[in-house]
């Protein structure tokens, strides 16, 4: 299926404008936020339709470059040892499966000490601002992150699976 991006972004104009803020909700639950981007319902059901328990790492286009999912296995670390993170052109839909992960959060507007100019390439820029909060999320869970939330993932203990959706920002 080949997307339209023009209807796409007329389609997404007025939620984008109104600002998608950090969303957290289980699962169950992921079809009532399939409006704010058209790209969420075919995220979630690609999730959907995996076998979590015999999940290989890696990543796959869903929709090109609009929509990816990543499956990774992954140590899990102190606060002191994540920094914030933002992207610009991407919403990150994050999905843990194996166990809890704490995500520090904090709004874009409030962050002060960038470590690196943005990466356009990557989409990605880190910051050693400490975060306002930080936010528990367990499997069966799923957090969602927009442009203007920087976030600092993979807090806790353990090696964690977990699954990473890029929904660009349309």
């Amino acid at each position: 299926m080949k997307l339209n991006v023009h209807k796409i972004r007329y389609l997404c104009a007025n939620k984008i404008k109104k600002r998608i803020i950090m969303i957290l909700d289980n699962i169950e639950n992921a079809p009532n936020y399939f409006g704010l981007n058209p790209l969420f319902e075919k995220a979630f059901e690609y999730v959907r339709g995996l076998d979590v328990d015999n999940l290989p790492e890696g990543t796959s286009e869903i929709e090109g470059v609009y929509l990816k999912a990543s499956a990774v296995k992954i140590a899990l670390k102190s606060k002191t040892e994540t920094k914030l993170e933002t992207h610009r052109k991407f919403i990150d839909i994050q999905i843990p499966i194996t166990r809890e992960e704490i995500f520090g959060w904090k709004s874009l507007k409030n962050l002060k000490m960038p470590t690196q100019e943005y990466d356009s390439q990557n989409d990605f820029q880190l910051f050693e601002d400490e975060p306002s909060t930080y936010i528990r999320v367990l499997p069966g869970e799923f957090i969602i992150f927009s442009p203007e939330d920087a976030h600092a993932p993979l807090i806790g203990e353990g090696i964690t699976r977990k699954i990473i959706l890029k929904v660009a920002v349309l």
